[in-house]
Order: structure tokens, then C-alpha cells, then sequence
């Protein structure tokens, strides 16, 4: 049985080791997977793959691999996927309609199952079947519906007061798309998620890959040039 703690920075790529295993078992029905696979899937190295999964008890087979199906297992039990999560959105604009509309965490053990807003204009609307409420109505629904994770997707001036809210209704998790950072007591979980953020990101490696083209491209030319001085 396991006793060690899982550390944060392990708990951050079970995820993708999850995502990775999924599309082995569902796209390619492949039944094990060596720790070198999952790592060039899941973008790490094999040794912290292996370091990773010795916290959830598994050690793999020398000449086989893993499990993959074990592994789901461990994995989906361990981020807590095998229980239903009754999560609340909070901010009904253009991404909180998307994301309330979105199947994918409900298949995850995420589900969405109260909206709320400020916008007398977005209240009573139906999205995704589910009726917009007011935000001063939080707390009841909470207490009532047993809403355990909080999603923020306001503006990010509107997002520091939706956090006190969400603590003050008891929400203890909360995801915040809003980009800006909100401040929560020590024993509430906050995981932001900036998409500006990410593009930024994107475009910096997108910049090195172009970089590179250009380079290989240059260098093309001059052997090219070299060739016909010859």
C-alpha cells in the first residue's frame, strides 16, 4: 500500500499521463506500455515517469512495461475521476457559455450543474440545459446541492469578489479563467488558468521553430552557392 505523499509537481502530470494512457488503450488498444512511451507521449523523461508512478505503488515489469488499464486505474482513482465533483460556473459570457456547454468534464467525474451571474440580462437564460441563476443565490445552492469546485470565467475585475463568494458559500477548489489572480485563505485551492498566457507560450515557441526554418533555409542557400562555385 502506498505512504508516501505524492508531490505537487507529480500530481500536475498525472493528468497527461492520464490523456496519454487513454489514447493507447481507446485509439490503438495497446494493453502495455513502457515507461519510455509514456514518457515521449506525455513529454517528460522515462525516469521521472518511473519516479512519477512509484508514488501511486506501480513499478512496471522489466521486458513488459506497464499495465495500461492498471494504470487508468491508479491514475483516475488518485485524482479523484471515480467520484462525481457537483461543480458551479460562475460568469455566463461568450467562454463561460463554451465551457458550460462542454461534455468533456462531466466524462471527467466533473459536473456542471449550477450557472450563475450578476447580469439581469443572463439571468433565467438556459445554457447547456441548465438554468442561469443569480450570484447572490451561491451560498444556498451550495449548501443545497452539495457544489464542492467553483469555475471562474468572469472579467477580471469581477473575479476577486466571485472568490470571496466561493469561499464564503464553502467552495474549497476553484478554477479561475478569469486573467488575474485572486487571493483565497491558505486552505482553498485556486489553479489559474490564463489563456493569454498560454498563447504567449505558444508563440515563443513558435518564434524558435520559425527561427530555425529560417536558418535551415539560409544555410541551404549557401551550400547551394558553395556547390555551384565548385
Amino acid at each position: 500500500m502506498r505512504n508516501r505523499p505524492i508531490p505537487e509537481a507529480t500530481v500536475a502530470r498525472l493528468p497527461m499521463y492520464l490523456r496519454s494512457l487513454l489514447d493507447l488503450a481507446e485509439g490503438r488498444g495497446v494493453m502495455t506500455v513502457s515507461s519510455e512511451e509514456l514518457a515521449r507521449l506525455a513529454g517528460v523523461n522515462a525516469a521521472k515517469v518511473r519516479k512519477d508512478l512509484s508514488y501511486l505503488g506501480s513499478y512496471g515489469t522489466r521486458g513488459v512495461g506497464y499495465d495500461v488499464e492498471y494504470l487508468l486505474y491508479q491514475i483516475t482513482r488518485e485524482l479523484g475521476l471515480t467520484q462525481d465533483w457537483p461543480t458551479a460556473m460562475i460568469g455566463i459570457g461568450n467562454l463561460g457559455r463554451a465551457l458550460a456547454s462542454y461534455k468533456g468534464f462531466a466524462e471527467r467525474g466533473f459536473r456542471i450543474t449550477a450557472l450563475f451571474d450578476a447580469d439581469d440580462n443572463v439571468i433565467g437564460e438556459e445554457v447547456g440545459g441548465i438554468i442561469v441563476r443569480h450570484i447572490d443565490e451561491l451560498k444556498e445552492a451550495v449548501a443545497e446541492e452539495g457544489l464542492c469546485i467553483g469555475i471562474i470565467s468572469t472579467p477580471p475585475s469581477g473575479a476577486q469578489e466571485v472568490a470571496e463568494k466561493l469561499v464564503d458559500a464553502g467552495i474549497k477548489s476553484i478554477l479561475n479563467f478569469a486573467p488575474s489572480h485572486v487571493n483565497v485563505p491558505p486552505d482553498v485551492n485556486v489553479r489559474r488558468v490564463d489563456l493569454s498566457v498560454e498563447l504567449q507560450i505558444l508563440s515563443f515557441y513558435q518564434q524558435r521553430t520559425k527561427a530555425i526554418e529560417t536558418a535551415r533555409e539560409a544555410n541551404r542557400r549557401l551550400e547551394n552557392q558553395q556547390t555551384d562555385r565548385r
